[in-house]
C-alpha cells in the first residue's frame, strides 16, 4: 500500500515500516491503533489539526495524551488556538479523519510536535488513510515536517 505520505518520504529518501489495522469507527483512538499495531500509545502520535489567529497549523502529540492548547498557542505564537472542526479537515489537509498526517498535506502548514518526540528512536504516524501507520526514524520524522519542538501534550 503506497499512500502520499509514504510515496513523500520515500522522495525523501527515508525508510519506514507501514503496519495496517483494522478498527470500528468507534475504536478510532490512538490508544486502540496502538494495540492493533503492537507498540505502545507514547510512540504512537496522533495529528491534531488547529486554528489560531495566526492561521491553521498542525499538533503531533504522543497517543496517550491531549493537547495542552495554552501551550501549542506559546509555542505557535497565537493568542490562543482550538481545534479545527472535523468537517474542515479535509478541504484543509486532504484527509479524513483518522488518516491525517503532517505528510504530503494538501497546504504546508507549521508543524509543532511534542518534545518527547525528540528523545525516541522511532515512531508511527498515521500513513494518511485510516487503517494505515507509518513506524519511521523519529529524527527523520521530524526532519521531513520541518518540525518545532515543544512540550504540547499533557496527561489525559
Amino acid at each position: 500500500m503506497k499512500t502520499n505520505a509514504a510515496r513523500a518520504l520515500d522522495e525523501l529518501g527515508i525508510t519506514y515500516e507501514i503496519r495496517t489495522y483494522a478498527l470500528k469507527e468507534e475504536e478510532f483512538s490512538a490508544e486502540a491503533v496502538a494495540d492493533c499495531i503492537g507498540l505502545p500509545a507514547d510512540i504512537v502520535f496522533k495529528t491534531l489539526v488547529v486554528k489560531g489567529d495566526k492561521g491553521v497549523c498542525m499538533a503531533v502529540i504522543p497517543g496517550n495524551k491531549q493537547l495542552d492548547q495554552k501551550a501549542l498557542a506559546q509555542l505557535s505564537g497565537n493568542k490562543k488556538v482550538e481545534m479545527v472542526a472535523v468537517k474542515d479537515v479535509l478541504p484543509l489537509t486532504g484527509y479524513i479523519r483518522g488518516g491525517v498526517t503532517a505528510l504530503a498535506v494538501k497546504k504546508p502548514y507549521p508543524v509543532f510536535v511534542d518534545a518527547s518526540a525528540g528523545h525516541l528512536e522511532k515512531i508511527a504516524v498515521s500513513a494518511g488513510k485510516p487503517g494505515a501507520q507509518l513506524y519511521l526514524d523519529a529524527a527523520k520524522y521530524l526532519q521531513a515536517v520541518k518540525a518545532t519542538l515543544g512540550h504540547i501534550a499533557v496527561t489525559k
